[in-house]
């Protein structure tokens, strides 16, 4: 079957706010490592790895053996009412590393979900319907999930709910702007302080924000906020989606400030190599705050925990955090020489292998999705898939598998590089 015929199939069964990448979208059909082939039968070096959820790559020995065991025994799926071993493995691991003092796990089928659950912990706990959030945040696409989500492209109607108020994220022009924390910190203090009624359940927050472009808060930023949480009787959500399992450099992003403690901390992408999990770990009196029996079918099921068993073990073992930080620092020190002097480029930026490039308009020096979504293609052109992201639409997103070879984040950067340098002379002479 053509691609042609089969993207006449996808527009015909989906709906258009389910969109494709690419002006000719791509099929993928097979992969290894870090390596995927296309419909088109090209391999790709592939930078975006499903939205970080192939965290160990594609066809990754530990997750597929692990998945192959539990096909063998006939068991895919019991739901939450049987015991399944797996699930309690997994919990028990995840409860260690979380770093949360009695720490309790609830999973469920994705990071959307799992924010779901988090919000209704924390509101049922505080007995309060006010969230606050970061500003450029996204948190998911449900109903909840998109009422926080501080980036207005993904607000919809705007009707929520839960009662919102969003507090500044990071910093215009780099990491270190304490100025700009102590303005944050007294926003979020005037904010929580004139609350009504029972005043703020929590506040939930990106350590790196990724659909912003990869953009790290401040530093010290997190750190500060949930310093006037705790002072406040507030609670402290980490949404780690995109940013836990060692992606940013720490096991958990959080962990980049000192002296941040979550109530509750929300994971899902890459915690199972690839298959569908998601889950909440948080202090157990606040996880034990529903007044209702509450489950999640499909959640934790035993293929699905089986696969993420072996992915944190795998984590652990061949210690991924620290390959990610050397390995992110290495593909962003390659990207911010190759595309200095750039005039469509204004910065890289992120932490670990959740990376950023952020485009403007040579002329103006305004964020430019077209050049962003330019460079997008140019990088397919030359075999090379990476996302689009940031506020305006203008970033291109890097995450490539925390496996990547030494001469990958070397290939990558190079195929980066010269794609946004082809990009920027096209437009230079026209």
């Amino acid at each position: 079957m053509s691609t042609h015929s089969l993207i006449d199939r996808h527009r015909a069964a989906l709906p258009p706010w389910s969109p494709l990448s690419y002006r000719k979208p791509l099929e993928l059909v097979s992969g290894h490592g870090c390596t995927v082939r296309g419909g088109d039968g090209r391999d790709y070096l592939d930078f975006y790895s499903g939205v970080a959820a192939n965290l160990l790559g594609y066809d990754a020995a530990p997750v597929r053996e692990a998945v192959e065991r539990q096909l063998r025994t006939g068991i895919l799926h019991t739901s939450t009412f049987y015991l399944i071993r797996s699930q309690v493995e997994l919990a028990e691991r995840v409860a260690r590393v979380s770093g949360i003092d009695d720490a309790v796990v609830f999973f469920t089928c994705s990071g959307t979900e799992a924010v779901e659950t988090a919000l209704l912990l924390a509101t049922e706990y505080q007995r309060s319907r006010h969230v606050v959030a970061l500003r450029d945040s996204y948190h998911g696409r449900s109903f909840g999930a998109v009422a926080v989500s501080g980036d207005k492209r993904w607000q919809g109607t705007g009707l929520s709910p839960l009662c919102v108020d969003h507090v500044p994220a990071a910093p215009e022009h780099g990491e270190n702007d304490q100025h700009h924390v102590a303005l944050c910190v007294q926003e979020l203090e005037d904010l929580i302080d004139a609350a009504p009624g029972r005043g703020i359940a929590a506040l939930i927050a990106e350590p790196v924000q990724g659909v912003a472009g990869s953009v790290p808060l401040a530093e010290g930023q997190l750190a500060a906020y949930a310093h006037v949480l705790r002072d406040r009787g507030a609670l402290l959500i980490c949404d780690e989606v995109l940013t836990g399992w060692g992606r940013t450099g720490r096991f958990w992003g959080h962990q980049w400030d000192e002296g941040v403690h979550p109530d509750l901390l929300v994971f899902a992408k890459g915690a199972a190599g690839g298959l569908t999990l998601g889950g909440v770990v948080g202090r157990r009196e606040v996880m034990s705050s529903l007044p209702m029996p509450s489950i999640s079918t499909f959640g934790g099921n035993p293929l699905s925990t089986a696969a993420a068993v072996a992915t944190l073990d795998f984590i652990v073992e061949h210690d991924l955090p620290t390959r990610a930080a050397r390995a992110g620092q290495g593909l962003r020190g390659l990207l911010t020489r190759g595309l200095a002097g750039l005039a469509s480029v204004r910065r890289v930026q992120g932490r670990g292998l959740l990376l950023g490039v952020a485009f403007q308009d040579p002329a103006t020096g305004v964020p430019c999705a077209e050049v962003a979504a330019a460079v997008q293609e140019e990088c397919r052109n030359l075999g090379l898939l990476v996302g689009l992201g940031g506020s305006a639409g203008h970033c291109v997103r890097v995450m490539p598998p925390l496996t990547l070879t030494d001469e990958e984040v070397r290939r990558g950067a190079a195929l980066l590089t010269a794609a946004s340098r082809e990009v920027d002379r096209c437009r230079n002479s026209t």
